[in-house]
C-alpha cells in the first residue's frame, strides 16, 4: 500500500511540474504563427523512428498516436513513460548566427490493463509549443518580438479488441494552455509601447483509432492503423493589450473575445502501415493530413495575419534488435527514421516546410523491464519561396 501511495504521489508531482513548465518546449521564430509548432504526440522511441506510430502496437511501448494500440497491453504489465527533451535552435540572418536553447519535461503517460482485451491510459502531452525572441530595425526605431507558452492535453483513453485481428480505441482530452505573443516598439524619441496578444485555451477533444493486425508465416506480422480527430471550435478567451511604458499609463485592452466561433482546430487523419519480423525488426511508414485551411484564427492589429495551409506529413522508421536474449549489445533497440512535412504555417504567402532525420537507442535494464530511450533528431525548417521573419 505504501508503494502505491508513493507511486500516486510521484505522478502528481511530475504532472504538476509539467504544468508549471509547459513553456520549456522547442523554440523557433516560426512558432509565433497560429498556435505554435505542433508535436504529434510521438514518444522518444517514436521520434527516433521519424515520428511513426499509427500502426505500432507491440504491447511493451506506449503509443499515444493511436488509441487502438492500448488493447495490446500485456494483462500483467503496467507501462510508464516519461519524456525529457533538450533542443538547440541554430538560425542565420544577414550572416549572423544565433543559438537558442530549450527543453524540459515533454510528456508523461501511464498505460494499464483493464481486462484481457481491454486497456486504459492517462497522461499529459503537448499539443503545441510557442517560444521565440528576436528583434528588427524600424524606420523610426526598433522592435522586439517574443512569445512563450503552448497548448497541453491532459487525456484518458481506452481500447478494446473485439476480434484477434481488430482493435478500436478512443482518447478523451482536456486541452489547456496559454499562447502569448508580445511586440515591443522603441522609437528614436524614447517612447516604448507593448502590444500583446494572448490566447487562453480551456477546451476538450476526442480522437478515434482502429488497428488491424495479421500474423502470417509464423514470424511475420503486418498492421494497418487509422486515426481520426474531428475539427472543432475552441473554448476559452482571446484578448489584445496595448501598454505605453513611457508615460506609465494603464494597460488599454484593445479587444476581448471568446474563442468559440473565432478560433478552431482542423479535422485530422492519420494512416500507417507497419511490418514486424520475429519481434526483432520493425518497419513503419505513416501519413498525416490536417485541413488547416478551414480552421479559424482571428487576427489582431499589430500582429501578422494568420493564413494556414493544409498540413501533410510523411514519416518512416526502422527498429532492429539483434537478439532478444543475447548479450547486452545484442538486446539494445537500434532505431532510425526520417520525416518530411508541409506545415500549416504560412509565412506571408510562403509555405513552411520541414525535413528531419533521427536515430536512437533503447537501452534495456539488466534487472527489470525498464528501458531508457535516447533519441537524436535534426530538423531543418525553411519557407518556399524564402521569407525572413519580422
Amino acid at each position: 500500500m505504501k508503494y502505491r501511495l508513493f507511486f500516486v504521489a510521484a505522478i502528481a508531482l511530475v504532472v504538476g511540474s509539467f504544468a508549471a513548465n509547459a513553456e520549456t518546449g522547442e523554440r523557433s521564430p516560426y512558432s509565433k504563427y497560429g498556435y505554435g509548432l505542433l508535436t504529434d504526440n510521438a514518444s522518444s522511441a517514436q521520434r527516433a523512428m521519424g515520428g511513426v506510430g499509427y500502426a505500432m502496437n507491440n504491447g511493451r511501448q506506449i503509443n499515444v498516436m493511436n488509441p487502438a494500440s492500448y488493447a495490446m497491453c500485456d494483462s500483467l504489465t503496467f507501462l510508464w513513460d516519461l519524456g525529457l527533451g533538450f533542443t538547440n535552435l541554430w538560425s542565420e540572418e544577414g550572416g549572423t548566427h544565433t543559438n537558442a536553447f530549450g527543453g524540459g519535461l515533454v510528456y508523461i503517460t501511464m498505460q494499464f490493463p483493464l481486462s484481457k482485451k481491454l486497456g486504459g491510459i492517462f497522461g499529459l502531452v503537448p499539443f503545441s509549443s510557442v517560444g521565440y525572441s528576436f528583434g528588427n530595425d524600424l524606420n523610426s526605431g526598433s522592435e522586439i518580438r517574443q512569445g512563450d507558452g503552448g497548448i497541453n492535453q491532459l487525456y484518458a483513453g481506452v481500447a478494446y479488441r473485439p476480434f484477434d485481428i481488430i482493435s478500436v480505441g478512443v482518447n478523451f482530452s482536456y486541452n489547456f494552455g496559454t499562447c502569448t505573443n508580445d511586440a515591443y516598439t522603441y522609437t528614436t524619441g524614447g517612447s516604448t509601447t507593448l502590444f500583446e496578444r494572448v490566447i487562453d485555451v480551456r477546451d476538450w477533444g476526442v480522437q478515434l483509432g482502429v488497428q488491424a493486425s495479421k500474423v502470417f508465416a509464423k514470424k511475420h506480422r503486418a498492421t494497418l492503423g487509422l486515426t481520426y480527430t474531428p475539427g472543432k471550435s475552441l473554448h476559452g478567451t482571446a484578448y489584445a493589450l496595448k501598454y505605453d511604458a513611457t508615460s506609465d499609463t494603464k494597460t488599454d485592452t484593445i479587444s476581448t473575445s471568446s474563442l468559440n466561433g473565432e478560433f478552431s482546430t482542423p479535422h485530422s487523419i492519420g494512416l500507417g502501415f507497419g511490418y514486424v519480423y520475429d519481434d526483432r525488426l520493425t518497419a513503419e511508414i505513416d501519413l498525416t493530413w490536417q485541413n488547416w485551411k478551414d480552421a479559424k484564427f482571428k487576427d489582431e492589429p499589430n500582429f501578422d495575419k494568420n493564413v494556414f495551409n493544409n498540413r501533410t506529413k510523411v514519416a518512416a522508421g526502422l527498429q532492429f534488435i539483434p537478439k532478444l536474449r543475447g548479450n547486452y549489445l545484442q538486446r539494445i533497440n537500434y532505431r532510425v527514421g526520417a520525416h518530411y512535412t508541409d506545415d500549416y504555417i504560412n509565412v506571408r504567402g510562403s509555405k513552411l516546410r520541414e525535413f528531419g532525420v533521427s536515430m536512437g537507442f533503447g537501452l534495456p535494464s539488466n534487472f527489470s523491464k525498464t528501458m531508457v530511450n535516447i533519441s537524436f533528431e535534426y530538423k531543418r525548417r525553411t519557407t518556399s519561396p524564402g521569407r525572413y521573419i519580422s
